[in-house]
């Protein structure tokens, strides 16, 4: 599936895709996860997908038959994920500035220099942190950022 690179479709991972989803929501994808959301059932889940008008990203054969947009992922490492869904022609690359949360998937938001931040994560006016809007989460441009950089990299 090959679409502009500054549009990517809305996603709908399957419930043996939650680390995948991580990944996709740092690449800016807005990828929601049935779990998530509690959805399980095959048509449950089409009819989710068909209602928000996602992509349904899935590593069963039946699922994604069903599903009007869908994409088959047929390993189960997750670096090999990351390249079946790049060879599918969806662009992986990670924002200049994250925007999804990769716990909930809800969009951030920039955290104010004179802010406090969680202990576990670095003053915003030292460096850049962005906080969840839904579940609160801190993130910011660190060594798991640095980490997924070079698996993407590495496709």
């Amino acid at each position: 599936m090959s679409r502009e690179t500054d549009r990517r479709p809305a996603l709908l991972l399957d419930t043996m895709l939650g680390k995948l989803g991580t990944y996709l929501r740092m690449c800016g994808y807005d990828a929601a996860y049935t779990l998530s959301r509690g959805v399980e059932d095959d048509d449950e889940i089409v009819a989710l997908a068909r209602t928000e008008g996602r992509t349904v990203v899935t590593r069963d054969v039946a699922l994604a038959r069903k599903a009007s947009e869908a994409v088959l992922i047929e390993s189960r490492d997750t670096v090999d994920q990351l390249r079946e869904f790049r060879d599918a022609g969806f662009e992986l690359e990670l924002e200049d500035e994250p925007s999804r949360c990769g716990a909930c998937n809800a969009p951030l938001t920039r955290v104010a220099p004179e802010e406090p931040t969680p202990d576990y994560a670095p003053e915003p006016d030292y460096e850049a942190v962005w906080r969840c809007r839904e579940c609160g989460q801190h993130f910011w441009r660190g060594s798991h950022w640095d980490d997924v950089a070079e698996t993407l990299s590495q496709l």
